[in-house]
């Protein structure tokens, strides 16, 4: 038990403290490209996709033996994701698109989006569709499969689900305020749309566990991972054609 609680913690810890490495310290300037904090985080990702896989092949074998899919859960996932794109969407086009928050937003995304190269449509779309369809079923496998999973083993539903959405949650809080810097961001945006992750990451632990397949939680996190980096287009249309 001791082992799988420190195995727990650290994957809880490492996605934060990555994105701190290569979102916050490795910021480069304005408009250039940033070798550094490309590989940094192509690096940190394996590691962190790695760590599951390693630890489980050492010791809980078990659990790497492929399921067939399934299709339960499936309907609810994609009712929960395109109830929360049609949130997502009404908020940014009935409130925040022409706000002076979403303006600073816009500037420090552009910047994130140079540092690594993505400052051309295709190349922005390209990073999109890598992260709705790949990164979101990396990230369900990381923190439903394994974090949710052995957590489930050693505690109550309620206890495994509140630790790995808090932990899903935290390194967005990191990419979030630099996205949205500054006191009033961080009470209307910053905080609101962690306490929502943490929302979606509790709602997709839940489905997992109903389900016992990260196919409804993937699809679900499919959708709305999408959503979001449609808005992320939107916002930066121009910025994108002009490059």
């Amino acid at each position: 038990m001791k082992r799988d609680l420190a195995a727990v913690a650290f994957a809880m810890a490492f996605p934060t403290l990555l994105t701190w490495v290569y979102f916050v310290q490795l910021g480069g300037e304005r408009g250039e490209p940033n070798p550094a904090a490309m590989w940094a985080y192509a690096v940190g990702k394996v590691v962190q996709f790695s760590f599951p896989f390693l630890y489980c092949l050492l010791y809980h074998r078990d659990r790497l033996r492929p399921g067939a899919p399934k299709r339960d859960g499936l309907l609810l996932g994609i009712l929960f994701g395109l109830l929360v794109n049609a949130a997502i969407f009404g908020l940014y086009f009935g409130w925040l698109r022409h706000t002076e928050v979403m303006a600073v937003g816009q500037r420090e995304i552009l910047k994130q989006v140079q540092k690594f190269a993505l400052d051309t449509p295709g190349a922005y779309v390209a990073f999109a569709c890598f992260v709705a369809l790949v990164h979101s079923l990396a990230e369900e496998y990381y923190f439903r499969w394994f974090i949710f999973g052995l957590l489930r083993r050693h505690t109550g539903l309620a206890t495994a689900i509140a630790l790995s959405s808090l932990a899903f949650a935290a390194h967005h809080v990191i990419l979030l305020a630099v996205y949205f810097p500054g006191g009033e961001a961080l009470v209307r945006v910053v905080l609101p749309f962690a306490l929502g992750v943490a929302a979606g990451g509790a709602v997709w632990a839940w489905l997992y566990d109903r389900a016992r397949s990260l196919y409804a939680p993937w699809v679900s996190h499919l959708l709305i991972d999408a959503g979001i980096l449609a808005i992320g287009y939107d916002l930066l249309r121009d910025s994108l054609f002009a490059a």
